[in-house]
């Protein structure tokens, strides 16, 4: 049967689909081919390129890094050297002077199959890989080998090619040097913190010995140190002491888990001791603590590593003015006390250019790395409360909120609100029913907020702080630069009613900085230790200060707080006539905290320099041995006398050839209607009357600039005199992280047998005798303890200037 036309042409359509498709499979099969042998040549070729790289890379000479220079940091002429950042400080040892307990300790920390691998860890590289293509540090878990090409040949960076450069460099000196002599160059080169490069040097650093002499203890704390020195020197604090037991356990369990160390004598290892930090290549007078600051600053702002810091070769230009830098330490030696009680007095000055924020003078001690307080920065780590250094930043909240120099309120003394009140241990009947006070008790009829500044008058800011609101306070002092600390780390500024006085602890180089912002007319600048950065050795740098200067407050609001506060050094004024003698425009304010836990002066001249000067004893509790009273001669110390006359001296020789600068003209801030005045806050006066002290004080006498005794004078007239210098807070905070919360007050005799007032808002009145209810029975000023918070101390209104 023949078949069908239909059929035979389906026939041949079948087998055309069929030829078709067989085409398309081979087409197929020919990119994939080609794709295939594409990717065979690249591969033979990135192997052959790798090869290449491999056979014509040379490995650098092992002391090549020991002729590095060392970092020098010059003064801000840029010319004239100030110091010297750690030259390389090496003793290389052989690997048979190394005991091998400690010998392990390093390869239970570092890398346990040091002994077995090919010099490189393929994990860890694509851990680094994938970081550096993500712009992200994750780490690499690099093996000793990189370890040493990368700390000893090559750089810090980040980045793919130094990644590439240090496998390669790796594989080929696992290649062509011993286990034996990679471990001994290694232990050698590596970077343990305290100026130390090796290990002979650094068990002489941290444990006054040599190598030869460590125990398997000492070994596995060394280990732990170089993941990061200023992280894991234990005796850099407490934070660093408790990640550095947790990196020493794990390195010794690590031992144990590789049989270098048995589970017996892994329990009789404990925690080694280490000597106190020496650095031998910075100088050990007042530039040493510059120096310290220096590193951190390049630290947190370059990003620079410890290894790089101390062996990278660079041109260090400081903010540091030579002459200012001497002035403020030839001021602190001829000012400073001496004799009874004064072996643990600190004394801390930062000068700070406004609207710049380049750090002109710094002042953290005498002697840099010797004694008890030889890594102690007065300037930087003391904290101490701020007295009535904050009243300016209260006068600032009330000109921002419209309430011009010419508010009026009672000056008399006491006065009392409930806002004040505090029934905390220790306190006073006076504190008790919201009283507070001014120095000596001193009592004035109506004030503005010049007068009040000018004399500090505490009744005044009281009244003046609850008009405003202490949260306007708190946020006028944070905006122009002040900030707290509880203990050792950073706390927003308190916002209680007696905030106004000066409970919160401060620093030295903070406050210069706040009222650098205040001379710059409310522009606040981030401040700042290095100018400029440039490289003379391998790591290639060439760094320039961006300059970081914003507004604050407005201009008017600042030039009307320069007018107040340039009363300071004016008949009257509480920094009179010691501050006088500088014969410039200046603005500023004294601070003396309750009992006399800390005495301050801080002020400016016009677009020059903003200097604050902050001292207090002992550890900052709040305690009798810690009160600045009969000391070296001195019956009491207060902000008006000796950090005045630091202040002043200072001053003098660092301006010392510079134009006198007049202030600037007034803000001329005027009244807005307060619509959102608090209902504890007591309406001003309206009357203008000019404020007259209810005592008669004899004027100061006229004293000398340059010895103690004219110092002391200035004190004596201050506790009797015009002056009327207010502060209300006490004690510091510096260098234990928690201070005394609680103080004792006692109770003054009674001359009067008047009973206390009713703990009540007073209505205000124009009258002085009116104004206030009469006080309770007293002899002395009584201080208010507000609520306080852990690390600030207590704060108390009255007694202070």
């Amino acid at each position: 049967m023949s078949h069908s036309p239909r059929s035979s042409a389906g026939s041949r359509s079948r087998r055309r689909a069929s030829s078709s498709r067989s085409a398309r499979r081979k087409g197929k099969r020919g990119i994939l081919r080609k794709i295939l042998i594409g990717f065979a040549l690249l591969v033979a070729l990135g192997i052959g390129a790798v090869v290449a790289a491999y056979l014509m890379i040379d490995i650098p000479k092992p002391n090549d890094r020991a002729v590095q220079q060392a970092s020098v940091l010059y003064y801000s002429d840029g010319k004239t050297e100030m110091d010297r950042i750690a030259t390389v400080n090496r003793e290389s040892v052989t690997l048979d002077q190394i005991p091998k307990p400690v010998q392990y300790a390093f390869l239970a920390a570092e890398d346990r199959s040091f002994y077995d691998n090919r010099g490189i860890s393929p994990k860890g590289i694509f851990r680094a890989i994938s970081g550096a293509l993500a712009g992200q540090n994750r780490g690499g878990g690099s093996t000793i080998t990189q370890q040493y090409v990368k700390n000893y040949f090559l750089t810090q960076d980040q980045t793919l090619d130094r990644k590439g450069r240090e496998i390669l460099l790796s594989v080929k000196i696992d290649g062509e040097l011993s286990k034996d002599q990679i471990l001994e160059n290694y232990l050698n080169t590596i970077y343990f913190g305290r100026g130390a490069d090796g290990i002979q040097t650094a068990s002489k650093a941290y444990f006054d010995k040599d190598v030869q002499d460590l125990t398997p203890s000492e070994g596995a704390l060394l280990a732990s140190v170089i993941r990061g020195p200023s992280l894991y020197d234990p005796a850099l604090g407490e934070e660093q002491t408790t990640l550095a037991t947790g990196r020493w356990n794990y390195v010794l369990d690590g031992m144990v888990s590789q049989g270098w160390m048995t589970a017996a004598e892994r329990q009789d290892q404990t925690f080694p001791k280490t000597t106190a930090p020496k650095r031998s290549t910075a100088k050990s007078n007042d530039i040493g603590f510059i120096t310290e600051e220096v590193r951190t600053e390049l630290r947190n702002r370059l990003r620079l590593s410890d290894a790089d810091i101390d062996r990278g070769g660079f041109k260090i230009v400081t903010t540091i003015d030579k002459k200012a830098q001497r002035a403020a330490a030839k001021a602190v030696k001829e000012q400073r006390p001496t004799g009874e009680r004064t072996s643990d007095l600190h004394i801390g000055l930062a000068s700070v250019q406004p609207n710049d924020g380049a750090i002109r003078a710094m002042y953290g001690g005498a002697k840099f790395s010797q004694g008890k307080y030889g890594y102690f920065n007065s300037a930087v780590d003391g904290k101490m409360q701020a007295g009535s250094t904050m009243k300016p930043f209260t006068m600032i909240a009330a000109l921002r909120k419209g309430l011009p120099l010419s508010t009026t309120y009672s000056g008399a003394s006491p006065y009392y609100n409930k806002a004040f009140v505090s029934t905390g241990a220790g306190t006073s009947e006076i504190q008790r029913n919201g009283g507070v006070v001014n120095y000596g008790n001193a009592s004035y009829g109506p004030a503005t907020m010049r007068t009040a500044t000018q004399k500090s008058i505490n009744t005044y800011y009281a009244q003046l702080n609850l008009a405003v609101t202490p949260k306007s306070t708190a946020r006028s002092a944070e905006d122009a630069g002040v900030v707290g600390w509880n203990g050792d780390k950073r706390a927003p500024l308190s916002q209680t009613p007696a905030n106004v006085f000066g409970t919160d602890a401060v620093r030295v180089i903070d406050m210069a900085n706040a009222y650098a912002t205040i001379a710059a007319e409310g522009r606040r600048a981030t401040p700042y230790y290095i100018a400029s950065v440039k490289s003379t050795g391998e790591y290639k740098l060439d760094y320039k200060v961006k300059k970081d200067v914003r507004r604050a407050f407005p201009q008017d609001v600042a030039r009307d707080a320069i007018q107040a506060m340039s009363l300071v050094d004016k008949p009257g004024g509480t920094g009179y006539p010691t501050v006088a003698d500088l014969g410039r425009p200046v603005g500023g304010k004294t601070g003396t905290t309750s009992n006399n836990y800390a005495a301050w002066f801080d002020g400016f001249t016009p677009g020059q320099l903003a200097t604050a000067v902050g001292m207090y004893k002992g550890d900052g509790r709040l305690v009798e041995k810690n009160q600045l009273v009969n000391l070296g001669g001195f019956a009491e110390i207060t902000g008006g006398t000796i950090p005045a006359r630091i202040w002043t001296d200072y001053m003098i020789g660092a301006l010392d050839g510079e134009p006198v600068k007049s202030l600037p003209p007034a803000g001329n801030v005027t009244y807005r209607p307060q619509t959102d005045r608090p209902s504890n806050a007591p309406a001003p006066i309206t009357t203008t009357q000019a404020p007259a002290p209810r005592r008669t004080t004899q004027a100061p006498t006229p004293r000398s600039t340059t010895t103690k005794s004219s110092s002391s004078t200035s004190s004596s007239s201050s506790s009797s005199s015009s002056t009327t210098k207010s502060s209300t807070s006490s004690s510091t905070s510096s260098t234990s992280s928690t201070s005394s919360t609680t103080k004792t007050s006692s109770t003054p005799t009674s001359t009067s047998t008047t009973p206390p007032p009713p703990a009540s808002t007073p209505p205000p009145s124009t009258s002085s005798s009116t104004s206030t209810p009469p006080p309770p029975p007293m002899t002395t000023a009584p201080l208010l303890t507000p609520p306080a918070r852990p690390g600030a101390g207590t704060g108390g209104v009255g007694e202070g200037e």
